[in-house]
């Protein structure tokens, strides 16, 4: 390699400086799970805990993943919470009312879930009316919807198949487990390793490129924690009950909307509608069938999110889904995503929804009421926001 080109290799301060937005928010990440580690005794990361942890916040990283490509075409969705609800009072008449087996019942409410955001995604794409009112008007609709087919009642509980949608574990392979699960460490482990092979073919296509890549020690300590984190919490997670059938769900979806974002035609084009949208449009890119499916996919993981959390519950209660909405958002903010469009990762909008979820947790254990949890998440919302604007003016 030449003079030049050494010269050019970024430094690590000079490469954690200009991917501030990426890599802060997974340091934090980091920071508040020792503070509440810290200052709850060791309870925030016990395996119980930790396993809670998971199943609170599994529906709000599913529908932050869709969130995050609604709000990087340059729109939000504010009926998430009511049409999760909505879709688990419909799955709660449909099963336990009518007595519809659960399975035809989950594969309908996931197209109610797809129709109503293909309605909302229509009048956003083709008759450019914003997604804010749009979405403000199907949140008070669905919210009173679920409301009347509930009739102001809880309707449960549901099959003990269903119910394992949210509260069930994947079958270990081995019959006498004892205090660890074997079958879900390893799963673990092979998800730690999968990661960081995928990230050396990553950094391998980059440099044949002659893509700038960061400086070679910060990127093997890097994957060296991540592979230590991600083992590491396997083993929690297995010494309880192994692996939680929604944490594979969660886990899928994750890898499936990593590798679209990333690795494929469409989801190039989706950024380019939020970067520059009339660009994008002369072009070629069909910009308003984009929002419109970003819309229909919102709508369809808002179902699934509705459909696990009625699981846990074990029930459909006329509140359910209440506020999901400020969750999800708050966390593709708080993970990088750019209130001005174009701009936000997968990876990001989980640490986000991570971040929410210790959070939250972290503050339950310490018993901290739900007003002044309100008021903290909300400062901590705006930070992040303001660190974008600050971002963009830099720019």
């Amino acid at each position: 390699m030449s003079d030049a080109a050494l010269k050019e290799k970024p430094s690590h301060a000079g490469f954690l400086k200009n991917n501030l937005r990426e890599y802060g928010m997974m340091l934090s990440l980091f920071a508040i799970m020792i503070f509440f580690e810290v200052v709850t005794n060791g309870t925030l990361l016990r395996p119980l805990n930790l396993t809670n942890l998971v199943l609170q916040n599994s529906y709000i990283v599913i529908m932050a993943l869709g969130m995050l490509l609604v709000i990087v075409t340059g729109h939000i969705d504010l009926s998430v919470g009511s049409v999760a609800g909505f879709v688990g009072a419909v799955a709660a008449v449909l099963i336990v009312k009518l007595g519809v087996p659960w399975v035809p019942a989950t594969l309908l409410c996931l197209a109610l879930g797809g129709a109503i955001g293909a309605a909302q995604g229509y009048w956003v794409a083709y008759f450019k009316i914003p997604s804010f009112i749009v979405t403000l008007a199907g949140m008070l609709v669905f919210k009173g919807l679920a409301l009347a087919i509930l009739a102001g009642q809880s309707v449960g509980p549901f099959p003990p198949a269903f119910q394992k949608l949210s509260s069930g574990f994947i079958p270990e392979l081995f019959a006498d487990a004892g205090t660890l699960y074997p079958t879900s460490f390893a799963i673990g482990a092979l998800l730690a390793l999968a990661l960081v092979w995928q990230n050396f073919r990553s950094r391998a296509r980059q440099e044949s490129h002659g893509i700038e890549t960061e400086p070679y020690g910060f990127f093997l300590a890097k994957n060296l924690a991540l592979f230590a984190v991600i083992a590491y919490f396997a083993y929690l997670i297995a010494s309880h009950r192994g692996l939680p059938n929604v944490l594979v769900i969660m886990t899928v979806l994750v890898a499936l909307y990593a590798f679209m974002t990333t690795r494929t035609v469409i989801g190039r084009q989706i950024y380019a509608v939020g970067g520059n949208e009339k660009a994008a449009k002369l072009s070629g890119i069909k910009t308003e069938r984009l929002t419109f499916l970003t819309f229909v996919n919102m709508g369809v993981l808002a179902a699934l999110a509705g459909l696990i959390f009625a699981a846990r519950l074990n029930t459909a209660t006329p509140k359910a889904g209440l506020g999901f909405e400020l969750d999800v958002i708050a966390a593709c903010f708080i993970g990088g995503a750019s209130a001005y469009g174009g701009v936000g990762r997968v990876g990001g909008a989980v640490i986000g929804a991570l971040i929410m979820g210790v959070m939250n947790n972290g503050m339950s254990i310490l018993g901290i009421g739900i007003d002044y949890q309100q008021v903290i998440k909300g400062l901590v919302l705006l930070g992040a926001v303001c660190l974008d604007v600050y971002n963009q003016k830099r720019a």
